[in-house]
């Protein structure tokens, strides 16, 4: 009998060793917080593995805590997950609250590229613009720093931006544009300009019985056609007792005003041309440089006239990585935002063309390449892609590339946050539904999911920065 019980648990322990070996995708580390954890409060050593890249970007944090003197500029680049600027929101006022709001950074006006854009602002136009997204087949068309090119080839526009969010008033703004040429004008108001001109006179007419249309109009010496076009009327049946309007021969004075907007003087450097304002503003107007005969803007970046922390979000619904590279403008003013620290959330697309993770790897570090191109060398941190279904599946492409990310993080040196692990990785996928964080796609999030991503990377990140400044 003891012999039998024996043969069972060794069966038992090797159909379960069978089982662990086979995982499909089995995982180089343990960075495990779940996404049903009750709260978030405790952090392993590596919730942002080779954290150690980050120790120069750290050290400027902890100096301007101090000195408060600088502005830190930090540009996240992505995807459909980025654009909507619902987790970058979160993390941008999260670390605004303990490093300082030195503004909101790049904008861009995606209700004028008929697209969904950031609900911190609003732009709105009198004229239509052209736009082209960079996921399309390439073409010449001026797209750069916000993934999306806008242009007009004639002038006759006024386009208005409002700020909704009042922490986001701004004293600088810099207008990013192709090869910083001056397109561009700003007011931040109109002045009204008086003419002088004159109006036919119009009286009221009450139509007597027996009265043709013919003879009012041969009372007043004007024709039957002006009556019928001034009443709206149909034909020249008429009533008693209505009233008609009927402009006469004569004329009276008439002030006639018209709004004409003021322009700022506008300074350059090598980035942008740029406005400074000694009252923080939340609305301005950009108009024609008349100089100019075609119009084409990449963004607009606004600042506080304070020091603190600068969260730019860039994103394009459908890009990949290879979308980005197509576009050596993008690299080109991507130096326009002065980055300390980037940040990618790139992949999801990918693996819905099915993407090698082999592939995806080579076009991130043809990404990173670009960049160190234009001489940015700054900390990286690459986000893993979140969880997703493809074909009513766990998505395995986007475990692949969290796999590979790691795999090579120290090698390429750049520091990985592991949203796809955090959440709960290729058996996640259900929880995150039940708990209505994902949304009906199955791959894109709800508000409050993109939230919750939003304060597991601010968290893990600042608990990164408090394990280097214990080390100091």
């Amino acid at each position: 009998m003891n012999k039998l019980i024996i043969f069972f648990c060794c069966l038992f322990f090797s159909m379960n060793d069978k089982t662990q070996n086979n995982e499909p995708h089995p995982r180089t580390k343990s960075m495990i917080h779940k996404i049903d954890t009750a709260a978030v409060d405790s952090f392993s050593e590596e919730q942002i593995y080779n954290a150690k890249v980050l120790e120069n970007f750290f050290q400027k944090l902890k100096s301007n805590e101090s000195q408060k003197n600088e502005k830190i500029n930090i540009v996240h680049i992505g995807d459909s997950h980025i654009q909507g600027d619902l987790m970058t929101n979160e993390i941008r006022k999260k670390l605004q609250q303990k490093f300082g709001n030195g503004g909101r950074g790049l904008v861009f006006p995606y209700q004028l590229a008929k697209t969904n854009g950031s609900y911190n602002e609003r732009f709105r136009s009198n004229k239509a613009w052209e736009s082209y997204r960079n996921i399309y087949p390439f073409k010449n068309n001026p797209i750069g720093l916000s993934g999306i090119g806008l242009w007009r080839e004639d002038g006759g526009f006024v386009m208005e931006m409002n700020i909704k969010d009042p922490a986001y008033k701004f004293n600088s703004i810099k207008i990013i544009t192709p090869h910083n040429k001056d397109m561009f004008d700003l007011a931040v108001s109109s002045k009204a300009n008086s003419i002088q001109t004159t109006e036919r006179k119009v009286i009221t007419h009450k139509i007597k019985k027996g009265e043709a249309l013919s003879t009012i109009a041969d009372k007043y010496n004007v024709s039957v056609t002006e009556i019928r076009r001034d009443n709206h009327l149909k034909s020249n049946a008429i009533r008693a007792g209505r009233i008609l309007k009927i402009a006469t021969n004569e004329t009276k004075a008439k002030t006639v005003s018209i709004s004409e907007f003021v322009s700022l003087n506008l300074e350059s450097d090598a980035f942008c041309h740029y406005y400074n304002s000694e009252k923080a503003l939340d609305r301005i107007f950009l108009i024609p440089n008349k100089l100019s005969s075609n119009y084409e803007l990449n963004g607009l970046i606004l600042e506080k006239d304070a020091p603190g922390l600068i969260y730019s979000s860039i994103g394009v619904n459908g890009a990949k990585f290879s979308d980005y590279n197509k576009y050596p403008l993008f690299f080109e003013q991507l130096k326009a935002l002065h980055p300390d620290l980037l940040v990618f959330s790139l992949g999801t697309n990918e693996s819905y063309e099915k993407l090698e993770s082999g592939n995806y790897i080579k076009r991130l570090r043809e990404f990173i390449s670009n960049i160190k191109e234009q001489g940015i060398n700054v900390p990286i941190i690459v986000m893993t892609p979140p969880p997703s279904l493809l074909r009513k599946k766990p998505n395995t492409y986007i475990n692949d590339y969290a796999k590979d990310i790691l795999e090579i993080s120290q090698k390429d040196g750049f520091a990985v946050w592991d949203l796809y692990d955090e959440f709960g990785g290729l058996s996640g996928i259900k929880l995150l539904k039940t708990q209505g964080l994902i949304g009906p796609d199955w791959v894109h999030y709800s508000k409050k999911g993109y939230e919750k991503q939003g304060n597991l990377f601010t968290e893990a990140f600042l608990k990164a920065y408090d394990n280097f400044k214990l080390k100091k």
